[in-house]
């Protein structure tokens, strides 16, 4: 069930109000909705920090031509002021669960030098979808089915189909694999990405980085519990002048790792 209590700032909401309809133009197939999931759709949305969520969903597949007007269109709105992450699907893609999931268009800021390569060379690599899936897409759909809200078109159930419990572990587990191997690169993301998916071993709780901060800084071990606090308050803008030690980062991903392996011999 969709999530219709997040109050959206009138800023934001005017930046998706317009962002949706420049949309409409570029797509020539009837758009059945557009849906918002993530942090911004749970209540943790950061501007510094995260991006704003959107899955678009078309009645037919699209063309290569309209992905291009997206690309550029992306090009330019995204991170202006609000970073974009979006993913276009048509019905045929949604009507029977696949995992990894096929999509049509992906953008994303982590695309961005790809998307410009590609517009720069005149080639279509980014946009070349035929037989491509992405496994993150059973956590998106997820968050989307338990917490997401319909921003225009039919109902959040009508559209997207139920993800297998297995599917979206996968998910999540390969992002938390990444997790382990890039928190000296990236702590923040890393420190409450794994805390949630943690906490969702421990608890079946689907949450934000936000909150699975929160809930680190209040259930973990002593030091454990300093650090979560410490990465919710960095990530919410806080700063420091000095994050972590290489040490303290090795002990909570080797704790919450440690933790999070002997809930997964359980299952």
């Amino acid at each position: 069930m969709g999530n219709e209590t997040i109050v959206l700032t009138e800023e934001i909401k005017e930046f998706l109000d317009t962002l949706i309809a420049d949309i409409h133009p570029l797509i020539e197939s009837p758009i059945i909705g557009v849906y918002l999931h993530g942090s911004l759709a749970m209540g943790g949305f950061n501007p510094a920090r995260s991006d704003i969520d959107l899955l678009v969903v078309t009645e037919t597949p699209i063309g290569i031509e309209t992905k291009k007007k997206l690309a550029a269109f992306f090009l330019e709105q995204s991170n202006n002021p609000y970073p974009v992450e979006v993913g276009v699907f048509n019905l045929g893609q949604l009507e029977e669960w696949k995992f990894p999931t096929p999509y049509d268009f992906h953008f994303s800021e982590y695309w961005r030098e790809r998307f410009e390569q590609d517009a720069e060379r005149g080639t279509t690599a980014c946009l070349d979808t035929e037989g491509k899936s992405d496994i993150d897409l059973a956590a998106h759909f997820t968050i989307l089915n338990h917490r997401g809200i319909c921003l225009e078109g039919r109902p959040i159930h009508e559209v997207f189909p139920a993800v297998p419990e297995s599917d979206y572990l996968a998910s999540i587990l390969d992002d938390y694999e990444d997790c382990l191997q890039k928190i000296f690169q990236d702590p923040i993301y890393s420190i409450l990405n794994l805390t949630r998916v943690y906490w969702y071993l421990k608890e079946g709780k689907i949450s934000s980085k936000q909150e699975a901060g929160e809930w680190g800084a209040l259930n973990f071990h002593g030091d454990f519990a300093l650090i979560a606090e410490k990465a919710l308050r960095v990530y919410e803008g806080e700063e420091f002048e000095d994050e972590f030690s290489e040490n303290q980062l090795m002990e909570i991903r080797d704790y919450i790792n440690g933790q999070a392996q002997i809930l997964l011999k359980q299952r």
